[in-house]
Protein backbone atom coordinates (compact mmCIF):
# COMPACT_ATOMS: atom_id res chain seq x y z
CA UNK A 1 0.00 0.00 0.00
CA UNK A 2 1.42 2.99 -0.90
CA UNK A 3 -0.89 5.54 1.39
CA UNK A 4 -1.82 9.34 0.04
CA UNK A 5 0.46 11.69 -2.01
CA UNK A 6 0.32 15.28 -0.94
CA UNK A 7 0.75 17.90 -3.65
CA UNK A 8 0.60 21.75 -3.50
CA UNK A 9 -3.24 22.86 -3.76
CA UNK A 10 -4.00 24.45 -7.12
CA UNK A 11 -7.41 26.33 -7.15
CA UNK A 12 -9.47 25.49 -10.26
CA UNK A 13 -9.34 28.57 -12.51
CA UNK A 14 -13.26 27.87 -13.20
CA UNK A 15 -13.72 28.00 -9.38
CA UNK A 16 -12.10 31.48 -9.12
CA UNK A 17 -14.11 32.96 -11.72
CA UNK A 18 -17.22 31.56 -10.00
CA UNK A 19 -15.82 33.77 -6.51
CA UNK A 20 -15.30 36.87 -9.09
CA UNK A 21 -18.50 36.26 -10.19
CA UNK A 22 -20.39 35.86 -6.89
CA UNK A 23 -18.75 39.38 -5.56
CA UNK A 24 -19.43 41.60 -8.94
CA UNK A 25 -22.99 42.14 -8.10
CA UNK A 26 -22.46 43.08 -4.54
CA UNK A 27 -19.73 45.54 -5.95
CA UNK A 28 -22.20 47.05 -8.56
CA UNK A 29 -24.52 47.73 -6.46
CA UNK A 30 -22.21 49.30 -3.58
CA UNK A 31 -21.39 51.64 -6.89
CA UNK A 32 -24.47 52.77 -7.02
CA UNK A 33 -25.22 53.61 -3.26
CA UNK A 34 -21.85 55.65 -3.10
CA UNK A 35 -22.38 57.16 -6.21
CA UNK A 36 -19.32 55.70 -7.63
CA UNK A 37 -16.99 56.16 -4.77
CA UNK A 38 -14.52 53.32 -5.65
CA UNK A 39 -12.49 53.53 -1.77
CA UNK A 40 -16.08 53.70 0.01
CA UNK A 41 -17.81 50.83 -1.70
CA UNK A 42 -14.01 48.69 -1.92
CA UNK A 43 -14.88 49.85 2.43
CA UNK A 44 -18.02 48.67 2.61
CA UNK A 45 -17.14 45.50 0.58
CA UNK A 46 -14.52 44.68 3.05
CA UNK A 47 -16.99 45.10 6.17
CA UNK A 48 -19.65 42.71 4.78
CA UNK A 49 -16.69 40.29 4.20
CA UNK A 50 -15.88 40.27 7.73
CA UNK A 51 -19.64 39.92 8.77
CA UNK A 52 -20.76 37.42 6.15
CA UNK A 53 -17.23 35.60 5.21
CA UNK A 54 -17.95 36.22 1.47
CA UNK A 55 -14.28 35.46 0.59
CA UNK A 56 -11.99 32.61 2.41
CA UNK A 57 -8.24 31.37 1.97
CA UNK A 58 -8.31 30.64 -1.72
CA UNK A 59 -9.72 33.94 -2.76
CA UNK A 60 -9.38 37.16 -0.85
CA UNK A 61 -10.67 40.62 -1.49
CA UNK A 62 -7.38 41.46 -2.42
CA UNK A 63 -7.98 39.08 -5.70
CA UNK A 64 -10.82 40.75 -6.40
CA UNK A 65 -9.45 43.99 -6.80
CA UNK A 66 -6.67 42.62 -9.03
CA UNK A 67 -9.52 40.65 -11.30
CA UNK A 68 -11.15 44.33 -11.13
CA UNK A 69 -7.79 45.75 -12.57
CA UNK A 70 -6.93 43.40 -14.86
CA UNK A 71 -10.29 42.91 -16.34
CA UNK A 72 -10.52 46.33 -17.08
CA UNK A 73 -13.23 47.90 -14.40
CA UNK A 74 -10.52 50.02 -12.60
CA UNK A 75 -8.19 52.25 -13.38
CA UNK A 76 -6.29 54.79 -12.19
CA UNK A 77 -6.41 58.69 -13.01
CA UNK A 78 -4.22 61.54 -13.71
CA UNK A 79 -4.28 62.40 -9.69
CA UNK A 80 -3.29 58.20 -8.60
CA UNK A 81 -7.11 57.76 -7.82
CA UNK A 82 -8.58 54.29 -8.55
CA UNK A 83 -12.21 54.95 -10.28
CA UNK A 84 -14.22 52.74 -12.47
CA UNK A 85 -14.28 52.48 -16.08
CA UNK A 86 -16.62 53.12 -18.84
CA UNK A 87 -16.35 49.18 -18.98
CA UNK A 88 -17.89 49.67 -14.96
CA UNK A 89 -20.78 51.87 -15.86
CA UNK A 90 -22.54 50.09 -18.24
CA UNK A 91 -21.94 46.96 -16.30
CA UNK A 92 -23.95 48.86 -13.65
CA UNK A 93 -26.70 50.04 -15.92
CA UNK A 94 -26.96 46.50 -17.17
CA UNK A 95 -27.18 45.39 -13.26
CA UNK A 96 -29.98 47.96 -13.15
CA UNK A 97 -31.88 46.73 -16.28
CA UNK A 98 -32.00 43.01 -14.77
CA UNK A 99 -33.04 44.07 -11.73
CA UNK A 100 -35.75 46.87 -12.59
CA UNK A 101 -37.07 45.27 -15.68
CA UNK A 102 -35.81 41.17 -15.68
CA UNK A 103 -38.78 40.13 -14.81
CA UNK A 104 -40.94 42.08 -17.30
CA UNK A 105 -38.92 40.72 -20.25
CA UNK A 106 -41.36 37.91 -21.57
CA UNK A 107 -44.25 40.34 -21.71
CA UNK A 108 -42.44 42.82 -23.16
CA UNK A 109 -43.05 43.84 -26.83
CA UNK A 110 -40.02 44.86 -29.13
CA UNK A 111 -39.68 47.91 -31.10
CA UNK A 112 -42.89 49.45 -29.92
CA UNK A 113 -45.16 48.18 -32.59
CA UNK A 114 -48.37 50.29 -33.21
CA UNK A 115 -51.82 49.62 -34.33
CA UNK A 116 -51.42 51.43 -37.48
CA UNK A 117 -50.53 49.48 -41.20
CA UNK A 118 -48.94 51.07 -43.71
CA UNK A 119 -44.86 51.54 -44.95
CA UNK A 120 -43.15 50.21 -42.12
CA UNK A 121 -40.22 47.81 -41.36
CA UNK A 122 -41.86 44.53 -39.53
CA UNK A 123 -44.55 42.64 -42.46
CA UNK A 124 -47.55 41.89 -40.48
CA UNK A 125 -50.52 39.12 -41.37
CA UNK A 126 -52.77 41.58 -43.28
CA UNK A 127 -53.11 41.37 -47.03
CA UNK A 128 -54.17 43.69 -49.68
CA UNK A 129 -54.37 44.03 -53.33
CA UNK A 130 -51.44 46.07 -54.98
CA UNK A 131 -52.12 49.60 -55.53
CA UNK A 132 -49.78 53.06 -57.01
CA UNK A 133 -47.35 53.89 -54.77
CA UNK A 134 -46.18 50.26 -53.61
CA UNK A 135 -42.90 48.84 -53.54
CA UNK A 136 -42.17 45.90 -55.20
CA UNK A 137 -40.69 44.39 -52.29
CA UNK A 138 -44.23 44.72 -50.41
CA UNK A 139 -44.98 41.96 -53.09
CA UNK A 140 -46.31 38.77 -51.76
CA UNK A 141 -44.87 36.16 -55.03
CA UNK A 142 -45.92 33.29 -53.82
CA UNK A 143 -49.70 34.92 -53.27
CA UNK A 144 -49.73 36.44 -56.22
CA UNK A 145 -48.71 33.50 -58.43
CA UNK A 146 -52.04 31.74 -55.99
CA UNK A 147 -54.15 34.22 -57.20
CA UNK A 148 -52.79 34.08 -61.13
CA UNK A 149 -53.69 30.53 -61.27
CA UNK A 150 -57.17 30.76 -59.53
CA UNK A 151 -58.15 34.01 -62.04
CA UNK A 152 -56.94 32.41 -65.37
CA UNK A 153 -56.13 28.93 -65.20
CA UNK A 154 -52.82 26.89 -65.72
CA UNK A 155 -53.04 26.25 -68.64
CA UNK A 156 -51.18 29.46 -69.64
CA UNK A 157 -49.54 31.34 -67.03
CA UNK A 158 -50.67 35.15 -66.75
CA UNK A 159 -49.93 37.60 -64.05
CA UNK A 160 -51.73 40.87 -64.18
CA UNK A 161 -51.81 44.01 -61.66
CA UNK A 162 -55.03 42.63 -60.38
CA UNK A 163 -53.55 39.44 -58.86
CA UNK A 164 -51.13 41.27 -57.43
CA UNK A 165 -51.13 40.73 -53.53
CA UNK A 166 -49.23 43.48 -50.91
CA UNK A 167 -48.16 42.52 -47.62
CA UNK A 168 -49.01 45.25 -44.88
CA UNK A 169 -46.21 46.19 -42.83
CA UNK A 170 -46.40 47.89 -39.50
CA UNK A 171 -45.34 51.71 -38.21
CA UNK A 172 -42.45 51.91 -35.60
CA UNK A 173 -42.89 54.45 -33.54
CA UNK A 174 -39.66 56.27 -32.63
CA UNK A 175 -40.08 58.70 -29.75
CA UNK A 176 -37.73 61.28 -27.55
CA UNK A 177 -37.77 61.09 -23.58
CA UNK A 178 -36.50 63.51 -20.94
CA UNK A 179 -36.02 62.01 -17.99
CA UNK A 180 -36.45 64.45 -15.11
CA UNK A 181 -34.58 63.56 -11.69
CA UNK A 182 -35.47 65.56 -8.57
CA UNK A 183 -31.86 66.07 -6.65
CA UNK A 184 -33.16 68.24 -3.57
CA UNK A 185 -32.17 67.70 -0.20
CA UNK A 186 -35.56 65.91 0.32
CA UNK A 187 -34.56 62.99 -1.92
CA UNK A 188 -32.59 61.95 0.97
CA UNK A 189 -34.46 62.59 4.22
CA UNK A 190 -36.43 61.28 6.87
CA UNK A 191 -33.80 58.20 6.76
CA UNK A 192 -34.97 56.96 3.30
CA UNK A 193 -33.28 56.70 0.37
CA UNK A 194 -34.82 58.15 -2.83
CA UNK A 195 -32.15 59.29 -5.21
CA UNK A 196 -30.48 55.33 -5.54
CA UNK A 197 -33.93 54.15 -6.92
CA UNK A 198 -34.52 57.07 -8.73
CA UNK A 199 -30.82 56.14 -10.49
CA UNK A 200 -31.64 53.00 -11.38
CA UNK A 201 -34.74 53.36 -12.85
CA UNK A 202 -32.65 55.87 -15.24
CA UNK A 203 -30.20 53.99 -15.72
CA UNK A 204 -31.93 50.74 -16.66
CA UNK A 205 -33.89 52.76 -18.98
CA UNK A 206 -31.32 54.11 -20.42
CA UNK A 207 -29.55 50.81 -21.26
CA UNK A 208 -33.18 49.44 -22.45
CA UNK A 209 -33.43 52.51 -24.66
CA UNK A 210 -29.45 51.99 -26.09
CA UNK A 211 -30.24 48.06 -26.65
CA UNK A 212 -33.55 47.71 -27.89
CA UNK A 213 -35.12 50.87 -29.25
CA UNK A 214 -31.89 52.36 -30.63
CA UNK A 215 -33.88 54.77 -32.71
CA UNK A 216 -35.67 56.63 -29.98
CA UNK A 217 -33.60 59.41 -27.58
CA UNK A 218 -32.95 59.84 -24.47
CA UNK A 219 -32.40 62.61 -22.41
CA UNK A 220 -31.86 63.07 -18.92
CA UNK A 221 -31.45 66.14 -16.47
CA UNK A 222 -31.25 66.62 -12.97
CA UNK A 223 -33.40 69.40 -11.26
CA UNK A 224 -32.43 71.23 -7.69
CA UNK A 225 -32.05 75.09 -7.37
CA UNK A 226 -31.09 74.77 -11.01
CA UNK A 227 -31.90 71.99 -14.14
CA UNK A 228 -28.55 70.57 -15.25
CA UNK A 229 -28.44 67.90 -18.50
CA UNK A 230 -26.55 64.41 -17.42
CA UNK A 231 -24.95 62.24 -19.62
CA UNK A 232 -25.68 58.52 -19.39
CA UNK A 233 -22.25 57.76 -18.26
CA UNK A 234 -22.73 60.05 -15.03
CA UNK A 235 -25.81 58.62 -13.93
CA UNK A 236 -23.77 56.33 -11.20
CA UNK A 237 -22.28 59.30 -9.81
CA UNK A 238 -25.14 61.43 -9.81
CA UNK A 239 -25.70 62.58 -5.75
CA UNK A 240 -28.24 64.66 -4.12
CA UNK A 241 -27.42 68.17 -2.96
CA UNK A 242 -28.45 70.91 -0.50
CA UNK A 243 -30.79 72.02 -3.28
CA UNK A 244 -34.38 73.50 -3.08
CA UNK A 245 -37.03 71.77 -5.90
CA UNK A 246 -36.52 74.16 -9.17
CA UNK A 247 -38.94 72.08 -11.20
CA UNK A 248 -39.99 74.87 -13.14
CA UNK A 249 -35.98 74.90 -14.44
CA UNK A 250 -36.40 71.40 -14.81
CA UNK A 251 -39.46 71.73 -17.09
CA UNK A 252 -37.71 74.53 -19.33
CA UNK A 253 -34.86 72.85 -19.74
CA UNK A 254 -36.64 69.44 -21.12
CA UNK A 255 -39.13 71.27 -23.49
CA UNK A 256 -35.34 72.85 -24.24
CA UNK A 257 -34.09 69.34 -25.43
CA UNK A 258 -37.28 68.39 -27.04
CA UNK A 259 -37.16 71.30 -29.44
CA UNK A 260 -34.17 70.14 -30.72
CA UNK A 261 -35.50 66.44 -31.58
CA UNK A 262 -37.36 65.53 -35.01
CA UNK A 263 -39.72 63.05 -33.43
CA UNK A 264 -43.30 63.92 -33.37
CA UNK A 265 -43.35 61.61 -30.61
CA UNK A 266 -42.17 63.84 -27.27
CA UNK A 267 -42.68 62.68 -23.57
CA UNK A 268 -41.24 63.72 -20.18
CA UNK A 269 -41.13 61.50 -17.29
CA UNK A 270 -40.79 63.59 -14.25
CA UNK A 271 -39.36 61.62 -10.71
CA UNK A 272 -39.78 63.70 -7.81
CA UNK A 273 -40.84 63.35 -4.22
CA UNK A 274 -41.38 67.23 -3.39
CA UNK A 275 -43.04 70.22 -3.76
CA UNK A 276 -41.71 73.17 -6.31
CA UNK A 277 -39.66 75.21 -3.66
CA UNK A 278 -37.75 77.64 -5.79
CA UNK A 279 -37.35 79.23 -9.06
CA UNK A 280 -34.43 81.46 -10.78
CA UNK A 281 -35.21 84.85 -11.12
CA UNK A 282 -33.58 87.20 -13.87
CA UNK A 283 -31.14 89.03 -12.18
CA UNK A 284 -29.64 85.59 -11.28
CA UNK A 285 -31.17 85.75 -7.58
CA UNK A 286 -33.27 82.77 -6.15
CA UNK A 287 -37.47 82.95 -4.74
CA UNK A 288 -37.27 80.11 -2.34
CA UNK A 289 -40.66 79.05 -0.44
CA UNK A 290 -40.12 76.19 1.79
CA UNK A 291 -43.11 76.04 3.72
CA UNK A 292 -45.94 75.03 1.65
CA UNK A 293 -46.88 75.74 -1.55
CA UNK A 294 -46.53 78.99 -3.14
CA UNK A 295 -49.15 80.13 -5.43
CA UNK A 296 -46.27 82.53 -7.07
CA UNK A 297 -44.26 79.01 -8.02
CA UNK A 298 -47.15 76.81 -8.60
CA UNK A 299 -48.57 79.03 -11.23
CA UNK A 300 -45.52 78.95 -13.20
CA UNK A 301 -45.27 75.51 -12.88
CA UNK A 302 -48.71 74.84 -14.62
CA UNK A 303 -48.11 77.53 -17.03
CA UNK A 304 -45.79 75.28 -18.49
CA UNK A 305 -47.76 72.55 -18.00
CA UNK A 306 -50.06 73.94 -20.35
CA UNK A 307 -47.30 75.05 -22.81
CA UNK A 308 -46.22 71.54 -22.88
CA UNK A 309 -49.47 70.40 -23.65
CA UNK A 310 -50.02 73.43 -27.06
CA UNK A 311 -46.55 71.91 -28.13
CA UNK A 312 -47.83 67.74 -28.19
CA UNK A 313 -45.45 67.05 -24.99
CA UNK A 314 -47.11 64.81 -22.51
CA UNK A 315 -45.33 65.32 -19.01
CA UNK A 316 -45.60 62.17 -16.54
CA UNK A 317 -44.71 62.49 -13.30
CA UNK A 318 -43.69 59.72 -10.78
CA UNK A 319 -44.25 60.93 -7.30
CA UNK A 320 -42.85 59.03 -4.49
CA UNK A 321 -44.65 61.27 -1.78
CA UNK A 322 -47.82 60.46 0.22
CA UNK A 323 -48.70 64.08 1.60
CA UNK A 324 -52.23 65.03 0.42
CA UNK A 325 -51.39 68.53 -0.69
CA UNK A 326 -48.81 67.48 -2.57
CA UNK A 327 -50.76 65.18 -4.85
CA UNK A 328 -53.45 67.94 -4.92
CA UNK A 329 -50.89 69.92 -6.98
CA UNK A 330 -49.77 66.99 -9.00
CA UNK A 331 -53.33 66.68 -9.70
CA UNK A 332 -53.79 69.84 -10.87
CA UNK A 333 -50.08 69.99 -12.71
CA UNK A 334 -51.52 66.68 -14.26
CA UNK A 335 -54.89 68.38 -15.50
CA UNK A 336 -53.09 71.38 -17.42
CA UNK A 337 -50.90 69.35 -19.40
CA UNK A 338 -53.44 66.40 -19.82
CA UNK A 339 -50.59 63.58 -18.63
CA UNK A 340 -50.43 61.66 -16.46
CA UNK A 341 -49.74 61.05 -12.80
CA UNK A 342 -48.29 58.15 -10.49
CA UNK A 343 -48.17 57.90 -6.78
CA UNK A 344 -45.62 55.23 -7.08
CA UNK A 345 -43.76 54.04 -4.16
CA UNK A 346 -39.76 53.60 -4.17
CA UNK A 347 -40.21 49.48 -4.95
CA UNK A 348 -42.82 50.13 -7.48
CA UNK A 349 -41.04 52.82 -9.60
CA UNK A 350 -39.34 50.99 -12.29
CA UNK A 351 -42.12 48.93 -13.37
CA UNK A 352 -44.65 52.11 -13.49
CA UNK A 353 -41.87 53.70 -15.53
CA UNK A 354 -41.56 50.74 -17.82
CA UNK A 355 -45.46 50.05 -18.82
CA UNK A 356 -46.06 53.60 -19.45
CA UNK A 357 -42.77 54.09 -21.48
CA UNK A 358 -44.27 51.21 -23.52
CA UNK A 359 -47.55 51.80 -23.84
CA UNK A 360 -46.35 55.56 -24.95
CA UNK A 361 -44.39 54.31 -27.46
CA UNK A 362 -47.40 51.70 -28.83
CA UNK A 363 -50.34 54.88 -29.03
CA UNK A 364 -48.25 58.32 -29.44
CA UNK A 365 -48.10 57.84 -33.49
CA UNK A 366 -48.66 61.07 -35.39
Amino acid sequence: MLGYRFSDFVPDPEDLKKDFDKLMPVFLELLTYTSGDVNEAVSWLNELDKQYKLTDDNYGMGDFIEDLRRKGYLKENERGEIVITPKTEQSIRQRSLEEIFGKLKKSATGNHATPHAGPGQEPSADRRQFRFGDTTDQIDFTDSIRNAQVNHGIGSFLLTEADLEVRETEHFAQTSTVLMIDISHSMILYGEDRITPAKKVAMALSELILRKYPKDTLDILAFGDDAIPIEIRDLPYLQVGPFHTNTVAGLELAMDMLRKRKNPNKQIFMITDGKPSCLKEWDGSYYKNSFGLDRRIVNRCLELATQAKKAKIGITTFMIASDPYLQQFVADFTEANQGKAFYSSLKGLGEFVFHDYQRNRRKNVR
